[in-house]
């Protein structure tokens, strides 16, 4: 009598709710991956606007490391205002910023912060202050371009804004204060206002 083929064993039973758990999962982590980051806070923005405008105030007359030392305590303090206005805001539309559009917004937005800190240092120990506000400029507006693009589209419009600045302000040094306060102080706090408006505070 023929030996018959050896029978394959039967796969493993799946339950439905293991593979309803599943396409749950990948759905959103789908929708995560393409939605914008919306936490970008509009009050927020036009606090750090205010702060920008006191420093350019407070800043007009001074030179050298006395300036320095009134744009960098006004940076600190507006960075501050920012961040716990994102956090607020990504609390109350319960969303991470440690995760998804957030974590990646924050990698776009920090590579040219550093390196703006980075070219601070070097400049401040040369003593060369004049190109400061121009690399300030450029740079934050090209960390708000980066991660503009991830979220909606007043951010975008507002680094390229900054960044047209900071070109402006390499080529007229002499007003960099007056540039600062512009790009730091008044397109923060109108770009910020049509955040809150728009977008939900």
């Amino acid at each position: 009598m023929p030996v018959s083929a050896a029978r394959k064993p039967d796969p493993p039973a799946v339950e439905i709710s293991d593979q309803a758990a599943a396409n749950l999962r990948f759905i959103r982590d789908t929708l995560e991956r393409s939605s914008a980051f919306t936490s970008v806070p509009g009050w927020g923005g036009v606090g750090m606007g205010i702060v920008g405008l006191a420093a350019a105030a407070a800043a007009w007359r001074l030179t050298g490391r006395d300036w320095l030392a009134v744009w960098l305590a006004a940076a600190a303090l507006a960075m501050t205002i920012g961040l716990l206005a994102m956090v607020r805001k990504a609390r109350r539309a319960g969303l991470s910023l440690l995760a998804g559009p957030g974590s990646r917004f924050a990698i776009g937005f920090a590579a040219p912060c550093l390196a703006g800190a980075a070219l601070t240092a070097a400049f401040a120990a040369a003593g060369r202050f004049d190109h400061l506000a121009g690399t300030w400029l450029l740079l934050y507006g090209a960390a708000v371009v980066a991660g503009g693009v991830l979220s909606v589209r007043p951010v975008l419009e507002l680094g390229a804004g900054v960044m047209a600045l900071g070109v402006l302000a390499l080529l007229f040094p002499a007003a960099g204060n007056a540039w600062l306060g512009l790009g730091f102080g008044l397109l923060q706090i109108v770009a910020g206002w049509v955040i809150a408006r728009r977008h939900g505070g």
